[in-house]
């Protein structure tokens, strides 16, 4: 595709001081596209000493970067998570990254969710290139991938390379620009004239490549030029090339087996020449209170700018922060400012990760060299650095100057939506667990801690069962600390559904003063979200008037308490409508006890039962999946609202779904759209619950 080809050259790795021999590139791509097949082949092609990673949960779900020299530049080459449990790192990837290669496996075709991370991209002009794998196996032809991928992604996809094949088997490529044959049959690399033969196969795409390249083009006269019959030159159709690539409008796809090597060549000439160095894309900043700063550009002599973009700890080393510096340099002992503040993007504040402005001293630095880190006093911008000791901060936190306040606004992600609640296995790991838990939240941003006071659980809301499993493991193998897991409880409520009335009698006599309280109480259920309601109509001072607010408070605790299966009781009115007290033994305490029992004394399962919490949920599914999920919807006792479509051919389901029928949706809804779900859920209100549950939880209740 271009005039020669990456030479392996010994480029710095560890000291880089112009950020324009800097390529940060991502990998994207589903499980089992050969994404990190591909990462594996590239480093261990460029790096020595590298024999391979043991393939792990913790390798499977992380983040990995390595360093490499290729031709005149740094590629830090980072590989996400295919895998949707992971989206956190993966999203932490494209902050860090300037350019994305998209990884597809040619028989799979594009998935929803890698289709809607292009699209997510593509709003941001984030350049991109896709690398189609798995050719070999017999499953689909070049033509028909190409196909797929221009019928989800567009025609601004197009193939840079087509594969030369050689009695039956892919040997190497060829470059539809340069009209040459890069050839791996005899075991190594040469790059020749392409034949007749191999020409013929190379006019099949040509043309359609150049008329996206001069459509794209910022040249107005080469479309005239190109429908007259001129003949364009290589370099203005290469120069043309490079710039809509550069500029996110033109997406060249490149033929690779990871296994032989065939395609990685060109695919390292694809991102030395056509990915943007650092600063090419601007980045808007702001102060910590959301006042507007200069837009930056990647200077290394400017105000420093940087992001973290993961954090890991272990109980010995501490933590550890990759940065990306986005302008500016970051020395050893800079004090720098520290500024998290999520709820001025989200609009609510975040209880694990709060607001916080700290200043904090740079401790020592590393930049990655090939797949290990070499120790730098300083970093410029457009560097990837490892920050250890940041104390303070957190994944997606800003670092700038104490003097020159910076936010970045951090990046999205999809709220965790996979509760599972656990508890510690013993008393030890119970002294443990809280801090345990402090760092996992630090580390992960896709995880939410919630400490239910009602149900006295820990609950851990995450991305997946994989997320699940990873986190459990985490706390077992980085912090000692074992946990169980229990049923999930849902928190609730009992209310009154018809009137009732009872005495609430509380006398004892046994030396001394003794206790008398005696309350007539009418009960009356409200509508749903109406509260308490106390209402005093005692005549003739039956109830002393000092001891009426006794009565309320002694009520107010029953309330809390329960009177059914334990769960807070809401929305009635309870009147007091007579009562009988004693000159000397009646006290506050008294009627307390007094107005506790009589609420008791009213309920019974025919007065009394249970409501369940309801939430509104927005399921977004592809249209061919919509008869499904509505069937899931109403096995869950769900009340769909009303459905709707949007301009990308999604299904939008709105329903209300009780809370208990939810605790596995998130993976249940995968299953059903195959992967192309999501939804959100806010809660709704409470309703009553079927009697057949409310009976299962009044036995669980007194069992």
């Amino acid at each position: 595709m271009f005039p020669g080809m990456s030479s392996k050259t010994n480029a710095p790795l560890a000291r880089i001081d112009d950020p324009s021999a800097i390529r940060n590139v991502v990998l994207v791509g589903s499980s089992g596209s050969g994404k990190t097949t591909l990462f594996e082949h590239l480093v261990r092609s460029n790096v020595a000493s590298y024999r391979g990673e043991r393939e792990d949960l913790e390798r499977s779900s992380a983040l990995q970067l390595a360093a490499l020299a290729t031709g005149d530049i740094v590629l830090n080459l980072l590989d996400a998570p295919g895998h949707p449990d992971f989206v956190g790192e993966l999203r932490a990837a494209l902050r860090a990254a300037d350019a994305a290669v998209f990884v597809v496996a040619a028989g799979d075709g594009i998935d929803a969710a890698t289709a809607a991370l292009w699209h997510e991209c593509a709003a941001v002009a984030m350049p991109r290139a896709i690398v189609v794998t798995k050719l070999d196996d017999g499953r689909t032809t070049f033509d028909t991938a190409l196909g797929d991928l221009q019928a989800v992604l567009g025609k601004s996809v197009q193939p840079a390379y087509a594969p030369l094949v050689t009695g039956g088997q892919i040997t190497g490529n060829l470059s539809l620009v340069s009209q040459q044959a890069h050839d791996y049959s005899s075991g190594s690399l040469v790059s020749r004239p392409a034949e007749a033969d191999e020409l013929a196969v190379i006019e099949q795409y040509r043309s359609d490549l150049i008329e996206g390249i001069i459509e794209e083009s910022e040249d107005a006269d080469l479309m005239d030029r190109y429908l007259e019959g001129d003949e364009l030159r290589q370099d203005e159709l290469l120069a043309d090339l490079l710039t809509a690539i550069l500029h996110g409008r033109f997406h060249p796809v490149i033929p690779v087996n990871s296994l032989n090597g065939i395609g990685t060549d060109q695919l390292l000439t694809v991102i030395e020449n056509s990915f943007p160095q650092p600063g090419t894309h601007r980045l808007s900043v702001t102060t910590p209170d959301g006042k507007d700063l200069p837009s930056l550009s990647g200077d290394p002599a400017g105000p420093l700018v940087a992001e973290v973009i993961r954090t890991t700890s272990d109980q010995f080393a501490g933590r550890l922060s990759l940065v990306r510096i986005y302008n500016g340099s970051l020395k050893v002992d800079d004090v720098v400012h520290v500024s998290g503040h999520r709820s001025l993007f989200t609009g609510a504040p975040d209880p694990a990760h709060p607001d916080h402005d700290d200043d904090e001293r740079v401790g020592p630095l590393s930049v990655p060299s090939g797949v290990e880190t070499a120790t730098v006093d300083s970093a410029v911008a457009g560097q990837l650095v490892y920050v250890a000791k940041l104390s303070k901060a957190e994944t997606g936190d800003t670092l700038s100057p104490k003097d020159r306040p910076a936010l970045v606004e951090p990046w999205n992600l999809p709220e965790p939506l996979l509760p599972v609640a656990i508890r510690a296995a013993s008393r030890n790991d119970e002294d443990k667990l809280p801090a345990a838990l402090a760092r996992l939240a630090v580390e992960d941003t896709t995880v939410r801690l919630e400490r239910t006071v009602e149900t006295d659980q820990i609950v851990l809301w995450t991305m997946g069962q994989g997320h699940v499993d990873l986190l459990l493991n985490r706390l077992v193998q980085r912090y000692g600390v074992k946990v169980t897991q229990e049923d999930l409880k849902v928190p609730l409520r009992e209310t009154f559904i018809t009137k009732a009335s009872a005495q609430g009698r509380h006398v004892k006599q046994s030396g001394g003063h003794g206790q008398y309280a005696v309350c007539q109480l009418e009960i009356e259920p409200l509508e749903r979200g109406a509260g308490f309601e106390f209402v005093d109509k005692v005549v003739g001072g039956a109830v002393p008037r000092q001891f009426i607010p006794s009565v309320e408070k002694g009520v107010r605790g029953q309330l809390e308490k329960g009177v059914l299966a334990g769960y807070p009781l809401v929305d009635v009115r309870v009147t007091l409508v007579d009562g009988k007290s004693h000159s000397v033994d009646s006290s506050d305490m008294a009627f307390q006890t007094a107005g506790s029992l009589g609420l008791r004394e009213a309920a019974s399962p025919k007065t009394v039962t249970l409501l369940e919490p309801i939430d509104e949920v927005v399921v977004t599914v592809g249209e061919e999946y919509m008869g499904a999920v509505m069937t899931d919807v109403s096995s869950r006792r769900g009340h769909v609202l009303g459905t709707d479509s949007d301009d990308a051919h999604h299904a939008i389901i709105r329903a209300l779904i009780p809370a208990s029928e939810l605790s596995r949706y998130a993976v249940d809804l995968r299953g059903l759209a195959h992967g192309s779900g999501s939804f959100t859920r806010t809660f709704h209100g409470y309703q009553q619950m079927p009697q057949n549950l409310v009976d299962e939880a009044v036995k669980a209740h007194h069992s």
